[in-house]
């Protein structure tokens, strides 16, 4: 019989660190990464680890007592991700169930499934019925808002780390100068490699079907988040219009959301986020919901659990990755032939590196 393992508490700790390459997209412009790390303690001695992207520096504060708050909750309950989500959003309900609730949840959910995954000795996708193995992977961490001639100097750079594929921001003032980038870019790079763009919620429906209609002949996999996230009619439209498959799910804020997307036919792929979409819990709820409707699920961000969770998601298509939080990781996601390699280790793929989170601490 399984010994029964509870939790402790969740310890939250924000960190601002520094990025390889600063991110200018049409929203603006990203040079620090504010994280909050949490660990799972438990009675047993296995600790979880997750981390949250807050953003803005300024909401590191009140993301961290969310998850405070969140802690006390459930401290001296079982370790249960299931029964700790239902509890969870039981208390928040009148609160609503976005924003950094949203977040702070998701982390909660990451931190016990890591938990959990450790303290039975397996890595997270054998703990959910799976088994690591290679994931596609494209490079998301550059190639922001610059000239032709540095994006196609950057482009090499995000190949030459392992990869075949690489994500393209657009949404300049001009149509004509996004046009002349992506053609740049592939002119450079050649056909074989895979190509993304996203515009970052930065155009009108109209806009982005004339974009779209530009950009139609260039061999794009996808065009992500033309105009606002939430505006499902007007991406349903855009996508009806386009011949290159249109990308959404990053700011969907639950498993709910999806299916309102999926119901609109807003789209041609999905990429939620596991911070938004509800953690490990959400994510399995989400892929669902994919593999039901015969939609590609991709990721957002978070690439080394969210490797794991490609690893049981049905309709699995590309891990988004970024290194982000490498400053204050003790060791990093494996990149070959285009491929993430996610380890046999038990968890989700996360260590600190506690010198570094002392050096990064935001006190």
């Amino acid at each position: 019989m399984t010994e029964t393992i509870r939790i402790r508490r969740f310890n939250a700790r924000p960190v601002i660190v520094p990025l390889n390459l600063p991110l200018l997209t049409s929203t603006g412009a990203v040079a620090k990464a504010p994280l909050v790390l949490i660990d799972c303690e438990t009675d047993q001695g296995a600790v979880g680890h997750a981390y949250l992207f807050s953003i803005t520096p300024s909401a590191l504060r009140p993301l961290s007592a969310m998850v405070t708050e969140m802690s006390d909750l459930v401290a001296g309950d079982e370790l249960l991700p299931f029964e700790v989500e239902r509890k969870l959003t039981r208390h928040f309900t009148l609160l609503g169930l976005a924003g950094l609730q949203r977040m702070a949840q998701s982390g909660i959910d990451m931190a016990a499934w890591d938990a959990l995954a450790r303290s039975r000795g397996l890595p997270l996708a054998r703990l959910l019925g799976g088994a690591p193995k290679p994931v596609k992977a494209y490079n998301s961490k550059g190639l922001g808002i610059m000239p032709a001639g540095a994006a196609v100097d950057e482009a090499h750079k995000l190949l030459a780390e392992g990869f075949h594929a690489a994500k393209i921001r657009l949404g300049r003032p001009d149509a004509r100068e996004d046009l002349a980038v992506v053609r740049a870019v592939r002119k450079a790079v050649g056909d074989e490699v895979t190509l993304m763009c996203d515009y970052n919620q930065a155009l009108t429906v109209t806009e982005a079907i004339h974009r779209g209609e530009m950009l139609d002949d260039e061999g794009l996999s996808w065009i992500e988040e033309p105009i606002r996230h939430d505006d499902y009619a007007g991406c349903a439209r855009i996508a009806d219009a386009l011949r290159t498959p249109v990308q959404i799910g990053e700011n969907f804020d639950s498993a709910f959301s999806m299916q309102a997307a999926l119901s609109a036919e807003a789209c041609d792929y999905v990429m939620p986020d596991v911070q938004r979409i509800g953690g490990v819990t959400g994510w399995l709820r989400a892929a669902a919901l994919a593999h039901a409707a015969g939609i590609e699920m991709s990721t957002h961000l978070f690439s080394e659990v969210s490797t794991q969770l490609l690893c049981v998601t049905p309709s699995a298509h590309w891990l988004e990755y970024v290194d982000w939080a490498d400053a204050v990781l003790a060791s990093r996601l494996k990149i070959k032939d285009g491929f993430a390699l996610p380890g046999e280790e038990p968890g989700n793929g996360l260590a600190w590196d506690e010198a570094a989170v002392k050096k990064y601490l935001v006190s």
